[in-house]
């Protein structure tokens, strides 16, 4: 998550214009495209492999982007291929947590691990797919890094992670854009 809220500053940087990862009920919500079933395309499982590379069709790899097919809203891979990461700490009882009719939820991070990702990926099976699955992340992931201290930029052992990036239609100031970032990036 480091490198990807990284990325998202650099580009703030560069742009002017504020990117950030989706939050858990954002991400969820892209996923879903307005459906209220397991999958963003129905419930059947069987067609899983039209829409998403798993455990079932990946040959355990990921694959390019855009090579199955979209949901409603023409958004490619939200599940499978590669999970992605949210800005959510991860808590089992998320749900408990997040207030009946709060809008815009997020369980705002105060530590690196666990975080929330979504989607699935490329070794996960059907059932680890669908629009609310959720996945924690886990300090194992970056075991095998040789570097000492271990890296905050990469996860050696997590070819299965990746991010996809939103731009708020409210863009904060520049004074809440570098807070945001200062705040994210000293966890």
């Amino acid at each position: 998550q480091y490198g990807a809220l990284m990325y998202c500053k650099w580009l703030y940087n560069k742009t002017g214009i504020f990117y950030r990862l989706p939050t858990e009920a954002e991400w969820e919500y892209a996923c879903r495209a307005g459906s209220k079933t397991a999958y963003p395309f129905g419930n059947d499982e069987k067609q899983l492999g039209d829409y998403a590379w798993y455990a079932g069709n990946s040959d355990n790899k990921y694959h390019q982007v855009m090579k199955r097919k979209p949901n409603a809203l023409g958004l490619y891979d939200m599940t499978g291929n590669v999970a992605e990461w949210t800005l959510d700490q991860y808590n089992e009882k998320y749900f408990d947590e997040i207030k009946p009719g709060t809008t815009d939820p997020v369980l705002e991070p105060t530590s690196t691990y666990p975080i929330t990702l979504k989607g699935g990926h490329f070794r996960d099976d059907a059932v680890d797919l669908r629009s609310a699955a959720r996945l924690p992340s886990n300090r194992k992931w970056n075991a095998r890094d040789p570097q000492i201290p271990k890296s905050k930029w990469w996860i050696a052992d997590a070819p299965f992670v990746g991010f996809r990036i939103v731009r708020p239609v409210k863009q904060p100031s520049q004074a809440e854009a570098e807070q945001f970032f200062e705040k994210l990036l000293s966890l």
